[in-house]
């Protein structure tokens, strides 16, 4: 069995390892040509849509996933009349644009902050009469890491926060004074059986993800599966979703969902019984899902910018690395590492320990 992945950074890197236990092989289509996933499979260097390479992938793979979705729609759209491919290209279509993606969750019942579409800097202003402030203007495509946002406070920050979007199309979202953030990785296989890790809850910094904690058995679990299964079912959905939330006074609201393997679930590699990244190759190849259950007490941090030594990371019992074979730079993930606790305070010391260290090399 030969799985196609677009992109051949280190969520395509985790896929195959999980894959290679299974018996899969990979192919891979990136432009990069140091693409961190390139020794784990046949690696296709070019653009993603590159006729040649692209009925080479469609005539290699029995299925094409993707690992992250900024991958052109039309590619997939292509790629899905010559092969399998999973997740849908609707899914990442309506993923890919926020206004889209905000509509679509606003149809399917599931609460999101106000939010508007603007095109010009005279109807973000029509609008923030109506969303109030503060509020956050987004690209509407091509957004992830907290890039193409901006904090507007107040009208003095109108005129340069439009300028910064040089003419993209926007969406202005109200901000939401949150409790926490959580996430809540679900997935599907083509037979339509779903299954749900445990909410992960995140802290980001700069719009970048740095630490993910399981959180078994929480208060908010059956609100957001009933949202991330509406959400599936609706895009009749294959593979590993991930659904992004806000608590807040005790209810959950919708920030955006990722089709596709997801950084706030990488604890569950040591931290579940059965991994996102095996799971997802399950759901795609339609064998039967493996348990999500927890492991322990468990978290990840990641590592932005800059590295550790090694051999500091490793003198941490339950600590456990994982290297994605990328040069160090600023604001890029470059590792991560999981822990496993036998207990809350055990794992509480254990995070921040490790984020002492993430922060001294933090180069974001």
């Amino acid at each position: 069995m030969i799985v196609g992945i677009l992109g051949a950074g280190q969520l395509a890197r985790m896929i195959a390892l999980a894959g290679y236990p299974l018996g899969v092989d990979f192919i891979f289509l990136d432009p990069s040509a140091d693409a961190c996933a390139n020794k784990l499979g046949k690696h296709l260097q070019g653009d993603y849509n590159d006729p040649r390479l692209l009925a080479e992938l469609a005539e290699r793979a029995d299925v094409v996933t993707y690992e992250f979705e900024n991958v052109p729609a039309d590619v997939a759209e292509f790629l899905a009349s010559h092969t399998q491919v999973h997740p849908s290209p609707k899914a990442l279509a309506v993923a890919q644009d926020r206004l889209l993606e905000k509509t679509f969750f606003h149809d399917l019942g599931i609460p999101t902050p106000a939010y508007a579409a603007v095109d010009s800097l005279e109807s973000l202003e029509q609008a923030m009469a109506i969303i109030g402030w503060p509020a956050i203007l987004k690209s509407r495509t091509l957004g992830y890491d907290g890039k193409g946002q901006s904090l507007l406070k107040s009208a003095d920050d109108l005129k340069s926060a439009w300028k910064q979007l040089e003419g993209a199309l926007a969406i202005v979202e109200a901000f939401v004074s949150f409790k926490r953030e959580v996430s809540i990785i679900a997935v599907r296989n083509v037979s339509g059986a779903i299954v749900f890790y445990p909410l992960s809850e995140n802290l980001h910094r700069g719009g970048i993800l740095r630490v993910s904690e399981c959180c078994d058995a929480d208060v908010m679990q059956q609100q957001a599966e009933a949202y991330v299964s509406r959400l599936m079912e609706a895009l009749d959905y294959v593979g590993v979703l991930a659904l992004e939330l806000f608590e807040v006074d005790g209810k959950l609201v919708a920030n955006e969902f990722a089709p596709r393997v997801h950084n706030s679930g990488h604890w569950t590699i040591e931290g579940a019984e059965t991994s996102q990244f095996e799971n997802h190759l399950r759901a795609i190849l339609d064998l039967p899902l493996g348990a999500t259950t927890a492991v322990g007490k468990t978290a990840m941090i990641n590592f932005i910018g800059g590295l550790p030594l090694t051999e500091d990371l490793l003198a941490i019992a339950h600590a456990h690395l994982h290297l994605y074979d990328k040069a160090p730079r600023k604001g890029r993930k470059v590792a991560h590492t999981t822990v496993r606790a036998e207990n809350n305070e055990q794992l509480t010391a254990l995070v921040k320990r490790l984020t002492t260290l993430a922060d001294r090399v933090d180069d974001s």
